[in-house]
């Protein structure tokens, strides 16, 4: 049976829409390539400066020893203007920065390839007077332990303040400190006897800091326990090493944590330069051994908003066996106003997605309402009007439809 001229002019019409982003795709594309080509060559450099082997670089021991913490040695693998520099080193006197090798090799010379502005401070840090150390209240949603409780059935254990990397926008950069540690045995312990106390809690997320900056050990010890109280359905693990520091995900770590299915990882892509073939490695062998991934991006100004890059990454994702989760709007921490972008521009984004990409690689927009008030879905608008029981409503391209409602 032959299509019909109508379904043909269709199916060119929707053709049409897509040359822009093909485009587009096909320039970031042979972009990532590039960057594959030029991470080779900075991971050598690298591994010369720090007396490195190969399998030196595959040990994430290695990479957390060997993180670049002061802007003189930063310098030697990122251009920086004497201005640069000068304000890198006023700002760490305020807020340290540390940054693994893997992390510094996928990036570039460039202090405004999109990696770098994630992780290198610059001096709207300290200049910034608006936001807060805890937009999110936690410090007063937490009954006991290193518990944070926003809703009636789960909540958070913050096992570390450690991370391989300290994101510029982070939520918790109050919590970084001018050290490392992780949350004492006993506070863990508190923790999950307060959650062995309440019924009602059926899902328990371990975060920090990167929870997998524990030892395969530390991490058991948490997960046996947590999985040995009965009404306890789910454990999810937040960590961003997969894409910071892909060689923490070992065979030994995920043969050790699918013995406590199910467990779900929270995982922090931001920008498709991320998605390196040694991290979607990494989220290959944690799909291969049951445990799902999901991904909660941050939008952020100047380095993800914008449509085609947000499509781009998404769909990078699922290619990565990656769930896009949330999308989260940036956080009033204070500092980090100049990653902050507009609203509507998130919604603008939103609604180009919607019709564009397929439903799977839609992520829920999300604001999280001050004071601790948990977390808000926002929406582009697609009803735009109600008379009686009537709907008017709009789709992807605009076009608009009457809807009569049910009574019931």
């Amino acid at each position: 049976m032959s299509p019909n001229i109508e379904s043909i002019r269709r199916s060119d019409e929707l053709q049409e829409k897509t040359t822009q982003y093909l485009q587009f795709k096909s320039n970031i594309h042979q972009k990532i390539m590039n960057s594959e080509d030029e991470y080779t060559k900075r991971k050598q450099r690298l591994l010369d400066y720090f007396n490195g082997t190969e399998d030196d670089w595959e040990n994430w021991h290695w990479q957390m020893k060997n993180r670049i913490q002061d802007v003189a040695t930063l310098s030697l693998f990122v251009d920086l203007s004497t201005t640069d520099y000068n304000e890198i080193a006023r700002v760490v006197k305020h807020n340290r920065f540390a940054i693994v090798p893997y992390y510094v090799a996928i990036a570039s010379r460039d202090i405004h390839h999109p990696v770098n502005m994630l992780s290198i401070p610059r001096v709207a840090e300290i200049v910034d007077t608006t936001g807060y150390d805890d937009p999110m209240a936690e410090e007063f949603t937490n009954p006991a332990g290193s518990i944070t409780r926003r809703y009636p059935d789960r909540l958070i254990i913050n096992v570390t303040n450690i991370c391989a990397m300290y994101c510029r926008h982070c939520q918790r950069r109050r919590l970084i400190g001018e050290s490392d540690h992780h949350t004492p045995v006993e506070i863990i312990n508190e923790s999950i006897e307060f959650i062995r106390n309440h019924p009602e809690i059926r899902d328990v997320l371990l975060t920090g800091g990167d929870a997998l900056l524990l030892s395969d050990h530390q991490l058991e010890s948490i997960l046996q326990q947590l999985r040995a109280i009965p009404h306890v359905e789910i454990i999810r693990i937040g960590s961003r090493t997969p894409v910071t520091m892909p060689m923490r995900i070992t065979p030994e770590l995920v043969q050790m944590i699918k013995q406590y299915h199910p467990v779900y990882l929270n995982t922090h892509y931001n920008h498709p330069y991320e998605l390196t073939t040694r991290s979607m490695k990494a989220c290959e062998v944690l799909a291969n051994h049951g445990i799902v991934v999901g991904n909660q991006a941050v939008l952020l100004r100047g380095i993800n908003d914008d449509p085609y890059i947000m499509t781009y990454l998404n769909q990078r994702l699922l290619q990565a066996r990656v769930r896009p989760y949330y999308l989260f709007h940036a956080k009033s921490v204070k500092g980090t106003s100049h990653f902050i972008p507009s609203l509507s521009r998130g919604l603008e984004i939103m609604d180009f997605m919607r019709g564009f990409t397929s439903g799977l690689a839609i992520p829920t927009y999300i604001m999280n309402a001050p004071g601790g008030l948990g977390k808000v879905p926002l929406l582009p608008q697609y009803i735009v009007n109600k008379s009686k029981n009537t709907y008017t409503i709009r789709t992807w391209e605009d076009k608009t439809f009457e809807y009569a409602d049910s009574e019931y």
